[in-house]
């Protein structure tokens, strides 16, 4: 591996380097936003079934679906302390140790939980421990591909930067999908009917101590094949990169993007976290028919993904968020409003639910490619991961949204008006921002 360029310096960039160091930058961002994807995922799709072996038997009904929820929210609120931790040193030290820095981290806490003891036999400290547990993991995740993401967009063909980015992050629903039939799988082979079943005892630890080993099989392959790019990083003389984005020139380029991620991360909460429940409660699907759907909504969101990046390539970043805000606001909450409201069968919801997510959470096709641009390279991972993972803390409480909305709106319109507000957040978004496709990643200081 080779040594970062000096602070200071201004490198060939992407375009003049050979195709070994672009393709193994490229499957290794891959690889590492899968990784990370999974871990992100493991609560919400392995344990859906067996929330009660964490949480105490004399637990209400409420608080027991507020604390479920905490496990996943716990994750998404310290993300954005990771992102400025870990985006601080790659801005300084380089993108690659920092990756296998945090990939690390998050390997040894998801094995952690994999040792958790059920409430039965701890108490109130099993779902504590669970909470603490995945919040520390959401430190190590946010440093994880605020690291790896620019990294191997920094490596990418200006022309093909669209597309990269649609790969890239097309590891995530894929991620999603793998999780969906590996519980599915694991549910049929093992039983899974009540806490006290052999699922609730052990089998849900499989996929966690997989996962845990996945992490440092990353490490090790960041370690051999994947080198530094050649861009600018900061120095001691200047200001530290977290700082230069709060409060210097680049401020208003981080609340535009908070404004659009917000929106992203909402409809991917009303798809991916919310959704799943909504199946089971309200369409009466049973658990493996759940697991079925999602996993071929996200198999269908992964193959579009690289699709919306290209299109993103060719219209332009801001033409296509500008568009896709509408297709979110009007088509998106209309299509979960219709499958809220009709109640299909197991196959019509397979078909609705699929072409929901690809109509909902197609922001994520370019969007590795937009923030990368968005910043300079001298806080290019600090930007980058800050603006991706603090947008993640106000979606994150949607459970309280839903309750709110609730109160005051029909049975089942909650959340087909939270996926309009998200289509809303992102038309704006993108409207505030400038348009970043033909930005030289390696020269670029400022946009407006």
């Amino acid at each position: 591996m080779t040594d970062p360029l000096p602070a200071g310096t201004v490198g060939a960039g992407p375009d003049r380097t050979d195709r070994r160091s672009r393709t193994a930058a490229l499957r290794a961002g891959i690889l590492a936003f899968f990784v990370d994807q999974l871990d992100i995922y493991l609560p919400v799709l392995v344990l859906a079934s067996i929330g009660g072996y964490f949480v105490p038997a004399d637990v209400s009904a409420s608080t027991s679906a507020v604390l479920t929820a905490l496990v996943f929210a716990a994750t998404l609120v310290t993300r954005p302390l990771g992102a400025m931790v870990f985006g601080h040193r790659a801005d300084i030290r380089g993108r690659v140790r920092t990756t296998q820095i945090a990939t690390a981290g998050f390997g040894v806490v998801t094995l952690l939980i994999a040792a958790l003891p059920g409430a039965g036999t701890a108490g109130y400290f099993s779902i504590g421990a669970l909470i603490a547990l995945r919040a520390v993991n959401g430190v190590f995740l946010g440093g994880a591909y605020t690291a790896a993401v620019p990294l191997a967009m920094e490596w990418s063909a200006p022309r093909r930067r669209g597309v990269v980015a649609g790969l890239v992050l097309a590891a995530a629903p894929t991620a999603y999908a793998t999780l969906a039939l590996v519980t599915l799988l694991l549910q049929q082979l093992i039983p899974s009917d009540g806490s006290d079943s052999a699922y609730a005892r052990w089998g849900w630890r499989i996929p966690f101590v997989v996962v845990g080993l996945l992490a440092f099989a990353l490490v090790v392959h960041y370690g051999r094949r994947v080198r530094e790019p050649e861009t600018r990083r900061s120095s001691a003389r200047e200001r530290s990169p977290l700082a230069q984005l709060l409060t210097g020139p680049h401020r208003r380029a981080l609340l535009q993007v908070l404004v659009l991620m917000s929106g992203v991360w909402l409809a991917n909460n009303m798809v991916s976290a919310v959704l799943p429940g909504l199946l089971g409660s309200r369409l009466g699907l049973t658990g493996p028919q759940v697991s079925l759907t999602m996993a071929v909504e996200a198999i269908a969101l992964a193959l579009s993904l690289p699709l919306w990046g290209a299109l993103s390539q060719r219209w332009g970043r801001r033409p296509f968020y500008l568009g896709y805000g509408v297709v979110m606001a009007v088509l998106g909450s209309g299509l979960y409003l219709l499958l809220m409201t009709a109640r299909p069968g197991p196959a019509g919801a397979l078909v609705l639910v699929a072409v929901l997510g690809v109509l909902t959470l197609g922001t994520l096709g370019p969007i590795a490619a937009y923030l990368t641009e968005r910043f300079p390279s001298q806080l290019r991972a600090t930007g980058f991961g800050v603006g991706y993972s603090l947008a993640l803390v106000i979606p994150a409480f949607y459970a309280f949204y839903l309750s709110g909305l609730g109160r005051v709106l029909p049975d089942g319109f909650a959340p087909p008006v939270l996926v309009a507000l998200a289509g809303i957040l992102v038309l704006v978004g993108a409207a505030l921002g400038p348009e970043t496709r033909d930005v030289d990643l390696a020269a670029n200081d400022r946009l407006p």
